[in-house]
């Protein structure tokens, strides 16, 4: 019998695909199905490692399927005999790590719910998110237990060595007893405003359905070493970085700790990795740091996400593994719906472009009345579900050979280094600031992160570079280390919409038109 897994053809995919083929890669069924067993445990008794986590400090730990089962066992034993029940909701505030892996699984063959959440977000971020969810339980390490305990009616577990020793009292073996439209795990999106929508909420049989971007988004296939160097408290990371390729029996590398581009590249070359997904800016700290040309790969297969990959850093990816790196698009909530096919020989990857749809989806470009629009013609992207168009708040094009285009975000997110972010909350916490009578964020270009931060402020108090830092270190407490303002400009008034708005876009062309007249 041929098994999706055994075909790698663009061509292929189009004509045998089917929703009925994904569940033959599955020991689940349409009613019963348990994510960690399908990630974790039926690859038990394989031999292989199932994780390589990548520490910032220069160290790897090394965990094998067999050692991830009996941790992640005694983890859910542990939750039953502490009284959590199935649905009950157990955040996880911890970076890649075997306490991360264990807890995670764990709560997830329980039948509770999890929900991992941002190791750098400051106490706001956490405790809307906590506040939100109303865990059970929230697991964390030491350095983040201050911001967890202040949280008013949220138990805090802290995993340290100790921990971890006494939960071999437990058994090494839990009976999954989960339905395949059972709640597994909340996703909290990067980008989400102070008025914070719902988490985006997954089942176990969502697995099923990301295995579509894992075969075409990421190519993956049984016998690849894959790397995603994206954290697992986001999307990317988690479903398309850990879920897929461990439910396919994958050695899977993660990067833990303070990115540092030259550690990647040597973790690469010593383990032999033959497929990565990464964000746009991974790709670009490579490139930047110089390092590259000391180290030797084993690639077959590259992808991205997040933002476009300019054409320096494409470049770069050519040059560096000798192959073109393969767009994936999506969001959160959608999922993936646009990709490059990497390792199909017949897919022409077209550098800047989004790729095709996935199979079996449907996706077009519509303009402000519904109609789809021609080749070279920007619209906003529009995906078919259930019989309904999506949106997707962004703009596109097509081309004549019907690949996609980016063109922009169409509400007022920011898209930075792969993270999301709301130009309303970052004003928000600008706003707490007691000098701070108006603010306005929108994003700039950036050769490194393809888009930073910028902020407006509106003040009686003089501009100067400590009230600049008293911004800057404000949002960094209050949100997280990676959505401050890289830069400040201080003006005397904000441009509005006649309703009364910050008017972003008078903003953003305002840059636009000081940067060519800069360049010209």
């Amino acid at each position: 019998m041929t098994r999706l897994t055994d075909l790698n053809l663009y061509a292929e995919a189009q004509t045998a695909f089917s929703p009925d083929k994904l569940w033959e890669l599955f020991d689940g069924t349409r009613e019963q199905l348990n994510i960690a067993h399908e990630c974790v445990d039926r690859h038990a008794g394989s031999g292989r490692d199932a994780l390589v986590v990548v520490h910032a400090d220069g160290t790897d730990e090394v965990l094998s399927y067999a050692q991830l089962a009996a941790d992640s066992s005694r983890f859910a034993n542990f939750l039953e005999h502490k009284g959590v029940q199935s649905g009950d909701r157990v955040a996880i505030m911890l970076d890649p790590s075997r306490a991360f892996y264990t807890a995670m699984f764990g709560v997830i063959k329980r039948g509770a719910i999890a929900v991992p959440l941002f190791t750098l977000f400051g106490p706001d971020g956490v405790r809307l998110r906590v506040n939100d969810c109303k865990p059970r339980l929230l697991v964390t390490n030491a350095q983040k237990a201050e911001i967890a305990q202040s949280i008013a009616d949220t138990e805090t577990l802290v995993y340290d060595d100790a921990f971890h020793a006494s939960l071999q009292a437990f058994p090494a073996t839990y009976a999954v007893r989960t339905r395949a439209d059972d709640l597994a795990v909340f996703q909290y999106t990067s980008g989400t405003t102070r008025e914070l929508p719902e988490a985006v909420k997954h089942t176990h049989k969502a697995l099923v359905t990301l295995t579509v971007a894992a075969l075409y988004g990421t190519g993956l296939r049984p016998g690849d070493r894959f790397f995603c160097p994206s954290s697992p408290a986001w999307g990317h990371g988690l479903w398309h970085g850990t879920l897929a390729p461990l439910a396919m029996g994958l050695t899977v590398g993660a990067y833990s700790g303070r990115f540092n581009p030259e550690r990647l590249l040597q973790a690469l070359h010593q383990h032999r990795f033959t497929n990565m997904s990464a964000a746009a800016t991974h790709y670009r700290m490579m490139k930047n740091c110089g390092k590259a040309e000391q180290y030797r790969f084993a690639f077959t297969k590259l992808s991205f996400t997040g933002e476009p990959i300019d054409d320096d850093t494409a470049r770069f990816i050519w040059r560096t593994f000798g192959l073109e790196v393969c767009s994936m698009y999506g969001t959160t909530e959608i999922g993936v719906v646009l990709v490059s096919y990497p390792g199909a020989t017949d897919f022409i990857v077209k550098r800047g472009s989004l790729g095709k749809p996935v199979p079996g989806t449907r996706v077009e470009v519509h303009d402000a009345n519904g109609q789809v629009c021609p080749p070279g013609v920007t619209g906003e992207l529009m995906v078919m579900r259930r019989g309904q168009w999506v949106r997707t708040k962004d703009l596109g094009r097509t081309d004549a050979d019907g690949y996609f285009y980016h063109g922009g975000r169409a509400d007022d997110v920011i898209i930075s280094a792969g993270w999301t972010m709301s130009a309303v909350e970052i004003e928000n916490v600008m706003l707490m600031h007691p000098d701070v009578l108006e603010a306005a964020a929108i994003g700039v270009p950036d050769e490194l992160r393809g888009l930073v931060v910028k902020a407006f402020i509106v003040s009686h108090r003089g501009a100067s570079e400590a009230f600049t830092e008293e911004i800057q270190d404000l949002v960094r407490h209050k949100l997280s280390q990676h959505e401050y303002p890289r830069h400040v400009a201080y003006v005397s008034e904000l441009p509005k919409t006649p309703a009364g708005k910050v008017h972003r876009k008078v903003l953003r062309q305002r840059e636009l038109d000081a940067s060519m007249a800069v360049a010209s």
